[in-house]
C-alpha cells in the first residue's frame, strides 16, 4: 500500500494538522495521527477553539474548578485552551526532538481583538509563552501592520512566532523583514537562535473564493477560464520571495550563528469549490522546506488519493506570473483582493472570539450553579 503522506513529507513537506480539541488529546486521535499519518505539528486559531469548548462536556471538571475559582471568563479561555496546547505540546514533542526544534510546534493564537495593537499583542504573548511553558510552542500573531513590530518584539525576546493571516505577497515580505530583524535583537539580547523558530501562515482557499467570485460576477470565458488558479499562482511567487530572501547574506549570517528560516506554512487547504479536487492545495503547493497545514479530512483525503509528483512550485513562477497579469488584464483588483480577506480574517476570529466567550460564559455560570449538564447551557 503507497503511505502517500510520507512521499509528501519525503518532498520536504511537513504535514501539520489543522485542529485542536480536548477529546483529541484524551482519546489518543493526536498521538495516532502523528504514528500513523505523519503529522508532525498542529496549528489551532479562535475558530477551532470555539468548536472545541462548546462541546462542555469534555471540559466539566476544569469548569468546575474554574467557577470555584471565580476567575474571568477570559482568564477561563486562556487556561482552557492553554491547558489543551500544552498537552498538544507533549504529544508533538518526539517530532520536534527527532526535528532538532524544527518540527513538533503547536500554535496558540493571540487575542484577535488585539490585532491592531502592537503593545497589547507583545505582551500577550510574553503571557501566552509563559502560561503554556513548553519550548515547542508557536505564538500565533497577525500580520497585520501593528503585528509586524509585535513579531519583531516577540522573536527578540527569544519567543517563537507563528504568523497568521498573510494574503499578500507586499505583506509576506514584510513579515520576512520582521523575522530577520526580530533575530538580529534576538541574538544581541543573548538569546539562542537554534531555539526561535518561526513559520509565515500563508492563506491559500480563501484567495480562490473571493477571487472566483469576482470572475463570476465579470462572466466573460476569460474571466471563467481564470477560475481556481490564483490561490496557487499567489502561494507558488510567495515561494518565490521567500527563496529569494533566505538566500541573501543576511540571513546567511543569522544561520551561521544557529538560526532556522521561517517556513512558508499553506494555510486554509480545504478546497471550498466542489469544482476542485479536494487535495489540490496540497498537490501544487509541493516544495522542499515548506508545511501544509491541513484540516483532518484533507489529510486522510490525500493518505487515500493524493499525487506527490515531485516539486511543483519551483517550476512554476513565470507560470503564476502569468496567471497574475491575465487576473489583473481582466479587471481583477488583487490588492483589494487582500485588502478584503485580511479584514474579513481578522473579523471572522473576532467573532469567533466572542461567541468562544459567550459559551464559556454560560458554561461557567452552569458550573457555578452546579448544573448536571453545563454543555446544555452552553
Amino acid at each position: 500500500m503507497t503511505d502517500r503522506l510520507a512521499e509528501l513529507s519525503a518532498q520536504g513537506v511537513a504535514v501539520w494538522l489543522d485542529d485542536l480539541s480536548r477529546v483529541r488529546l484524551t482519546t489518543g486521535s493526536l498521538e495516532k495521527l502523528r504514528v500513523d499519518q505523519h503529522v508532525v505539528g498542529v496549528t489551532t486559531n479562535p475558530s477551532i477553539f470555539q468548536k472545541a469548548l462548546s462541546d462542555a462536556d469534555a471540559y466539566d471538571d476544569q469548569l468546575k474548578d474554574l467557577a470555584a475559582q471565580g476567575v474571568t471568563v477570559e482568564e477561563a479561555v486562556r487556561l482552557m485552551t492553554a491547558k489543551d496546547v500544552r498537552a498538544a505540546c507533549d504529544v508533538m514533542r518526539p517530532a520536534y526532538d527527532a526535528s532538532k526544534g524544527v518540527d513538533g510546534r503547536v500554535s496558540i493564537e493571540v487575542d484577535p481583538r488585539k490585532a491592531h495593537e502592537t503593545e497589547s499583542t507583545v505582551a500577550e504573548a510574553k503571557t501566552l509563552w509563559w502560561l503554556v511553558d513548553r519550548e515547542n510552542l508557536y505564538i500565533k500573531i497577525p500580520a497585520t501592520l501593528a503585528g509586524l513590530p509585535a513579531i519583531t518584539a516577540t522573536l527578540a525576546a527569544g519567543i517563537s512566532v507563528n504568523v497568521t493571516l498573510i494574503f499578500s505577497l507586499d505583506r509576506y515580505r514584510a513579515v520576512m523583514e520582521a523575522f530577520l530583524a526580530g533575530l538580529e535583537q534576538a541574538k544581541l539580547n543573548g538569546h539562542d537562535l537554534s531555539k526561535i523558530g518561526s513559520v509565515a501562515s500563508f492563506f491559500v482557499s480563501r484567495v480562490d473564493t473571493e477571487v472566483d467570485k469576482r470572475l463570476d460576477k465579470i462572466g466573460s470565458d476569460e474571466a471563467k477560464s481564470l477560475k481556481g488558479k490564483a490561490a496557487i499562482a499567489n502561494a507558488q511567487l510567495a515561494y518565490e520571495a521567500y527563496t529569494e530572501v533566505f538566500g541573501t547574506d543576511r540571513w546567511k549570517t543569522l544561520a551561521g550563528a544557529g538560526a532556522h528560516p521561517q517556513r512558508p506554512l499553506w494555510a486554509s487547504t480545504s478546497t471550498k469549490s466542489p469544482e476542485f479536487k479536494d487535495t489540490i492545495y496540497v498537490e501544487e503547493l509541493i516544495a522542499p522546506g515548506t508545511v501544509n497545514t491541513m484540516p483532518e479530512s484533507v489529510i486522510f483525503a490525500y493518505e487515500d488519493h493524493g499525487d506527490t509528483r515531485g516539486d511543483t512550485v519551483s517550476g512554476a513562477f513565470d507560470d503564476a506570473k502569468k496567471v497574475m497579469t491575465d487576473l489583473a488584464g481582466v479587471g481583477i483588483d488583487f490588492n483589494d483582493v487582500v485588502k478584503v480577506l485580511e479584514d474579513e480574517g481578522v473579523d471572522k476570529f473576532e467573532v469567533s472570539w466572542k461567541e468562544l466567550l459567550d459559551g464559556v460564559t454560560k458554561s461557567l455560570k452552569a458550573a457555578a450553579k452546579g448544573s448536571d449538564s453545563p454543555s446544555d447551557a452552553a
